[in-house]
């Protein structure tokens, strides 16, 4: 494994990292906060003699940047990790306390729901991409992807071609969050696969293995590659500060499909509850609990609630 780490502790992150892939893990995002703690340790412990740990740890966790609470415990709990791995090893090792971070396991985020003049201006935007002409096609697929079937980033990006059944109009989502599930989509963006796909086909790749959405050099389109130009073209329109967390995120998308569906419901009077469990299954949630968090409650679904229940008082009245 090519090193990762620069400081006094590198080998022992590298081992611990390398054991926790034995334990079947893949450690993809815990890797950014361990290696965010190796760099603060280089800027600030340079040399391992005498290395104060505790004062170090404290030190990162409270570093000045803008962080919420809830981040701040789940670099805790990475660092919680490493430490008890390497309690096994090292002489005086010590193990922090959940207490050195927030405790909260809970965000006040709020998600943005796009509206839909802000889908339309995000897929105006896919064909004016600067990166690369080649590129625009197959990101203005994705957002269409994304917000039309409320798929995940990594779920559209792992997608193969024999995951993509034009005929049935159906995708194939394989092994997500420890489930594996079918998702139907319209006829509407049938067309614009179709549209891809002729396009896509030009470049030879059409073993079934082949990742679906390639990037113009032909490679796979990864989720941190997408996200970069989703979160790009958010900051172009205004929709997202040019600097910083704040704002829209590439993954409101994924919000933005559970609302609009909602708001489709209602406005189509159909019974809201009973279609819930339809809705969980489709997002590939185990029940309705893990949906709840998608469904946020805005000015346009509160007045279509409100309406239909003075309708339904209104009508219980009539004699």
């Amino acid at each position: 494994m090519n090193s990762v780490f620069r400081s006094p502790l590198a080998r022992e992150l590298e081992q611990f990292v390398a054991y926790q892939r034995t334990l079947g893990y893949s450690y993809g995002r815990s890797i950014h906060t361990l290696r965010s703690f190796d760099r603060y340790l280089v800027a600030h412990a340079p040399s391992k003699v005498r290395l104060p740990l505790e004062d170090l740890l404290r030190g990162w966790l409270a570093r000045p940047n803008p962080r919420k609470p809830v981040s701040v415990a789940m670099d805790l709990a990475t660092l919680r990790q490493f430490f008890r791995y390497r309690c096994r090893f090292a002489d005086g090792g010590f193990v922090p306390g959940r207490e050195w971070a927030p405790q909260t396991v809970c965000s006040n985020f709020v998600p943005h729901v796009f509206s839909y003049d802000q889908i339309r201006a995000l897929l105006e935007e896919a064909g004016r991409l600067r990166c690369d002409r080649r590129a625009r096609p197959v990101i203005r697929l994705l957002i269409l992807i994304l917000y039309c079937t409320g798929l995940r980033f990594g779920e559209a990006t792992r997608l193969t071609m024999k995951d993509v059944n034009l005929r049935n109009r159906v995708f194939h989502v394989r092994d997500s969050k420890g489930r594996t599930r079918w998702v139907p989509f319209r006829a509407d963006l049938g067309r614009e696969l179709q549209k891809y796909q002729r396009q896509r086909n030009r470049t030879g790749a059409t073993s079934p293995e082949a990742p679906f959405l390639l990037r113009p050099d032909g490679h796979a389109l990864t989720v941190r590659g997408a996200s970069g130009i989703v979160r790009g073209m958010l900051r172009r329109l205004g929709f997202k500060p040019t600097v910083g967390r704040r704002g829209p995120r590439p993954y409101d998308l994924r919000h933005a499909f559970a609302v609009h569906r909602l708001t489709a419901w209602h406005r189509a009077g159909v019974n809201v509850h009973n279609r819930l469990p339809w809705l969980s299954a489709y997002m590939g949630h185990q029940d309705i609990l893990g949906t709840e968090v998608y469904l946020h409650a805005t000015s346009e679904l509160l007045e279509l609630a409100s309406h239909r229940l003075r309708t339904q008082f209104y009508r219980a009245e009539l004699p």
